[in-house]
């Protein structure tokens, strides 16, 4: 008897299945990237999901307080610049410190994408987990909440003062436009030259 092939693995045309679904499921991830409010309705819509089932089965708390540890960590990510002058020195393009400093644009440790996706993710995996009775360990909940609570208050008064010493601000509201005072001399003289022109050749 042959045991050769045991323990060799999925079998090819299985392997091609999986490589398959996957390579669909790249397409459509592709597809939603340049749609972010119809992403976020769509997590809004899991997330809902989410919470009417917990509030209706009343229980799989240390699922949702694990959920809510991973939230945390990934906004963390998300609100932190790539490249941090705490963490990394002055190894690399670092954060502007003063109005004199060259502009650099702010690049996120983590994209909006890749948030937007774990996050999703996150909720989905939660969602199945309340369907399993091994999940639901009972526990005292709002001492859950309330130290979930007192680590995201001490998470964000970290990473506000981050941003405070560090001068920079993870969001973006259109396009910035630049009116110094430099530029409005520089226009006001172009155009006073342009009317001596005009005058001169008149």
């Amino acid at each position: 008897m042959d045991f050769s092939d045991a323990g060799e693995g999925p079998s090819p045309a299985t392997a091609q299945w999986v490589s398959a679904v996957s390579r669909r499921f790249q397409y459509y991830l592709d597809k939603l990237a340049p749609h972010p409010p119809a992403r976020w309705f769509a997590f809004l819509c899991v997330a809902m999901a989410y919470v009417v089932r917990v509030y209706l089965v009343q229980g799989f708390y240390i699922v949702s307080y694990g959920l809510g540890i991973y939230i945390l960590n990934l906004l963390i990510g998300f609100l932190s610049p790539q490249t941090d002058p705490e963490i990394d020195g002055s190894d690399g393009p670092t954060l502007p410190t003063k109005g004199s400093d060259e502009f650099r644009p702010f690049i996120r440790r983590l994209p909006e994408f890749k948030f937007w996706y774990a996050i999703t993710k996150a909720f989905c995996i939660a969602f199945v987990m309340t369907f399993f009775e091994v999940f639901d360990v009972p526990v005292f909940w709002p001492i859950l909440l309330f130290y979930w609570l007192v680590l995201f208050v001490l998470t964000m008064k970290r990473q506000i003062r981050h941003m405070i010493k560090y001068r920079y601000v993870p969001f973006s509201f259109g396009k910035q436009r630049y009116t110094g005072k430099n530029v409005a001399s520089n226009d006001k003289e172009l155009a006073e030259d342009l009317d001596d022109s005009n005058e001169s050749s008149a």
